[in-house]
């Protein structure tokens, strides 16, 4: 009799147990319907079926993120965050690393082409200093070159001359390059300076007159008769950054005795 009992028992457990699957799939029919009708996907939304499998009951607690889980991503945006301050960082070095070398490298090439330049107009018209004392049409030194240059462009038709007194100077490791308003001084006048390029190691020029014979001064000292304008220049620019520039350029000088007898 009891062996009998606890069989149906156990029967009755079995079907139960069974009956969930369907009851629950009988429930989730029925929210599925209540939510297809309504929904703005169409009766085939797979929104309203993950819903209904993710909360089978009312009384089921919806899932979310541990405190492990947002520790874990906070950590990993703070290292991704830092790998790409990093890396913009070293972009804004180098960017501005290659500006400031491509500023030098221009600087330079302005100081060469505007020694080159007035060098190339060079005018054998002497002039008078602050004291009146004459001044050769062009004078230099190893380190310094001071010449009156032709092409002083004169936009506006002022009354002045088409010549200009310019002059080349080293002063602590700047090269700069002076302008005169006037050929002829007055007392007090003094040149326009305008700096060309710093951090300049060394600063160099040689002359070559008519005996092609280089000569650190101009005029030079042992010759009694020269030309006002040598035959040539050597200008030297020496720097850290690309080592030294060496240019030579020839000036417009007098023809010689001899070329000037065997014209016809």
């Amino acid at each position: 009799m009891t062996t009998g009992i606890g069989k149906r028992e156990s029967e009755m457990r079995k079907r139960e147990a069974g009956s969930l699957v369907p009851r629950f799939h009988r429930f989730c029919d029925s929210r599925l319907t209540r939510r297809i009708r309504g929904s703005p996907f169409g009766p085939a939304s797979p929104f309203a079926a993950a819903s209904c499998l993710r909360s089978p009951t009312a009384g089921s607690r919806h899932s979310g993120f541990s405190l492990i889980e947002l520790l874990v991503a906070l950590a990993v945006f703070a290292s991704m965050a830092a790998l790409a301050y990093g890396g913009l960082n070293a972009v804004v070095r180098a960017r501005a690393g290659l500006s400031q070398q491509q500023e030098a490298f221009n600087a330079l090439m302005r100081s060469v082409a505007s020694l080159e330049r007035d060098l190339r107009q060079a005018a054998a018209r002497p002039v008078r200093g602050n004291y009146g004392e004459p001044q050769p049409p062009f004078a230099g030194t190893p380190n310094g070159v001071e010449l009156t240059r032709a092409g002083f462009a004169n936009p506006q038709a002022e009354v002045r001359s088409n010549l200009e007194r310019v002059t080349y100077v080293l002063d602590d490791g700047t090269l700069r390059r002076g302008n005169y308003p006037v050929l002829d001084r007055a007392p007090g006048t003094a040149a326009q300076v305008t700096v060309l390029r710093d951090q300049v190691d060394a600063f160099r020029l040689r002359y070559l007159d008519e005996a092609n014979h280089w000569s650190d001064t101009w005029p030079p000292r042992e010759a009694a008769d020269t030309p006002a304008l040598p035959r040539a220049v050597e200008f030297r620019i020496e720097t850290k950054e690309y080592g030294e520039i060496t240019r030579v350029v020839e000036l417009v000088s007098s023809w010689p005795a001899r070329a000037v007898e065997a014209l016809p």
